[in-house]
């Protein structure tokens, strides 16, 4: 069970530390490249992105921070496990928050790009681009940042989950010991001891 816990949560950090990557990418290259571009040049390039995005690789990574981290939750229910999962309780809001950043500003914005059609035939670019730019910039770095601090919280799960792990077996090694020592000052541990006390009893 141990190890199905740490892999959910090891899915969970991945699937996050990518999303983070690739709006962090956006935001110190894509688009400071683009700003520098003319309209139809911003217009054009963001058009086909929103389009080539949607792919396997990226939706895994992006649906995976927030699916990956709840089924860490799932598996860290427990008292025992109290400490991991408040970790990842944090990891996951800041997660969902990132995730209604994208759903419910970015995505918008990219349907309102692709609604303006082909930038051939748009007549007023730059106010296609005023509308489209500044504000997806800003949610971007929003998004970036909030999915990063998701990616450091889970981190520290994994950290709090890896010393949970150390201190249920070390107590487990204690118990063990304990019994043994037990076991051996009753004369149940030993066959060489009970034959002992037999002899010593005959005499």
């Amino acid at each position: 069970m141990f190890a199905l816990r740490i892999a959910a949560l090891v899915a969970a950090v991945l699937a996050t530390g990518l999303t983070a990557g690739v709006f962090y990418a956006y935001a110190i290259s894509v688009m400071p490249a683009l700003n520098r571009s003319d309209d139809r040049t911003i217009v054009d390039v963001m058009q086909k992105i929103n389009v080539v995005i949607i792919n396997p690789w990226f939706m895994i990574a992006f649906l995976g921070a927030v699916g990956f981290a709840i089924l860490a939750a799932v598996l860290h229910l427990g008292k025992e496990h109290r400490a991991t999962l408040v970790w990842i309780g944090i990891a996951l809001a800041l997660n969902v928050i990132a995730f209604a950043v994208t759903a419910g500003c970015n995505v918008p914005l990219n349907d309102q790009l692709a609604a303006a059609g082909d930038p051939a035939q748009i007549a007023d670019m730059a106010a296609v681009r005023a509308d489209y730019e500044s504000a997806w910039v800003r949610y971007n770095v929003i998004r970036a940042v909030v999915h990063t601090m998701a990616f450091l919280v889970l981190c520290g799960a994994m950290f709090a989950a890896g010393v949970q792990q150390g201190k249920s077996q070390a107590a487990g090694s204690s118990a063990t010991q304990g019994v043994a020592a037990f076991t051996a000052s009753a004369g149940f541990g030993a066959p060489h001891a009970a034959a002992h006390r037999l002899g010593r009893f005959a005499e």
